[in-house]
């Protein structure tokens, strides 16, 4: 009982426990957009994605997984920076470099946080709790989410504050991904390199591919 709780408060247990509940949420984040990628496919495909998706009764399973991990991650994220910034010398100290070298992703990783956690908040409200339209595809009676993305983009205000959202979300994840990686072990001169290299591909594709949805929806309409 002692070793088990002397892991998760020690710093070594916080990080891997914020690594892997970080790395889960990556994973996540490709399901979801390789999902939405249905709606460049039509109506049809993205309605019935949706309906195949939300009536399986594992999905409420799964919604408790992710949202365990959602909060595991967020908790520990704000002890973290907490702890550093008590940590923190006084103003009049000077930097002490480490040679890791920040990265601006790095640096602003409690912002782009924090701009998801409102974004993801109001994603739910709009989306999830949003407005549910009745369509049919295939005989089948199913909510027309379609419709709903449809009609939230069609205001030019709503996609730009997504495109932001969706750019953290991308520099967040670039950083997130190495970090959670190199926790685990994933430090060495030979791998780090095509790691990052690999994260940072892994930010920017799903900040572009989200946005590119969004300024897609715009045009539908």
């Amino acid at each position: 009982m002692n070793l088990s709780h002397n892991y998760f408060i020690s710093s070594i247990g916080k990080k891997q426990i914020m690594a892997i509940t970080g790395l889960g949420l990556v994973g996540f984040t490709a399901t979801h957009l390789l999902g939405n990628l249905l709606i460049l496919v039509g109506p049809d495909a993205f309605n019935f994605y949706a309906h195949k998706l939300t009536s399986n009764q594992l999905i409420y399973l799964a919604e408790a997984a992710l949202l365990g991990m959602f909060l595991t991650h967020l908790a520990l994220a704000f002890i973290t920076v907490m702890q550093n910034k008590n940590a923190r010398p006084q103003s009049y100290y000077k930097k002490v470099r480490t040679g890791r070298g920040e990265t601006f992703a790095s640096k602003t990783m409690p912002y782009t946080g924090t701009i998801l956690l409102v974004f993801l908040i109001l994603h739910l409200l709009n989306f999830k709790f949003g407005s549910n339209y009745p369509t049919t595809v295939d005989g089948i009676e199913m909510r027309d989410l379609y419709r709903t993305v449809i009609e939230y983009f069609s205001n030019c205000y709503y996609v730009a504050w997504y495109v932001i959202a969706m750019i953290s979300l991308g520099f967040h994840t670039s950083h997130g991904l190495w970090s959670s990686l190199q926790t685990w072990g994933l430090d060495h001169p030979k791998y780090t390199p095509a790691v990052k290299t690999i994260s940072c591909l892994y930010g920017i594709g799903v900040g572009i591919g989200f946005s590119a949805l969004a300024i897609f929806c715009y045009f539908q309409n």
